[in-house]
C-alpha cells in the first residue's frame, strides 16, 4: 500500500476509538459514505494495514494470570520449524523474530509457575533450540498502542 492519506488516517483513529465501529457507524462519523468507507476498509485490510480482527481477551480471565518473555535461542537453519513447532503450543499467544544474540521472544502464559517451567521445557525440547532464558511479566507499563503513530502521520500529511 502507499502513503495512507488524510482519510485512511481519520478512518484509522476513528477505528481505534472504536474497534467495534460498523461501517455505517464509521461513515456517519466521518461523513463519507457507506461504500467509500467499505472500500477504504477493503483497501486497508488487502495492504495489512488492519492486523488481526480477534478481540484481545485477557489470558488471565481464562484461568492463565503468569505472563513470561521467554528469549530463545535455536539453530538458525532449523528457525521455520521452531516457529511452527511454537505455534503449536497454546500457552504461545504470541512470538517475535528478533536480530542479535536472542533469535525470538515469545510471549507465554501460564496457570502458574510449575506450569511455566513445564511450557518453557517444552519449548527446550523443541529439536534446534539451544537455550531460553525466562523472564516473568511484572506489569505491562505501556499497553500496545497506535494512537500515537496515527497522530504522528496526521501531523505529518499536513
Amino acid at each position: 500500500m502507499g502513503a495512507l492519506d488524510r482519510v485512511d488516517l481519520e478512518l484509522l483513529d476513528a477505528l481505534a476509538d472504536d474497534p467495534r465501529a460498523t461501517v455505517v457507524a464509521l461513515a456517519e462519523r466521518l461523513g463519507l459514505s457507506r461504500n467509500t468507507v467499505q472500500a477504504r476498509m477493503g483497501r486497508l485490510e488487502r495492504s495489512g494495514a488492519l492486523l488481526s480482527y480477534e478481540r484481545s481477551l485477557s489470558p488471565r480471565a481464562l484461568g492463565f494470570p503468569i505472563e513470561a518473555m521467554i528469549s530463545v535461542t535455536v539453530r538458525q537453519a532449523d528457525l521455520p520449524r521452531i516457529t511452527g513447532e511454537l505455534a503449536q503450543l497454546p500457552e504461545v499467544v504470541q512470538a517475535h523474530g528478533l536480530s542479535g544474540q536472542i533469535d525470538l521472544l515469545v510471549h507465554a502464559v501460564a496457570r502458574d509457575t510449575q506450569h511455566l517451567f513445564e511450557v518453557d521445557a517444552r519449548i527446550l525440547a523443541i529439536d534446534g533450540v539451544e537455550r531460553t532464558e525466562t523472564s516473568l511479566v511484572m506489569d505491562e507499563v505501556i499497553a500496545y498502542r497506535i494512537r500515537p503513530l496515527i497522530a504522528e502521520a496526521r501531523r505529518e500529511e499536513r
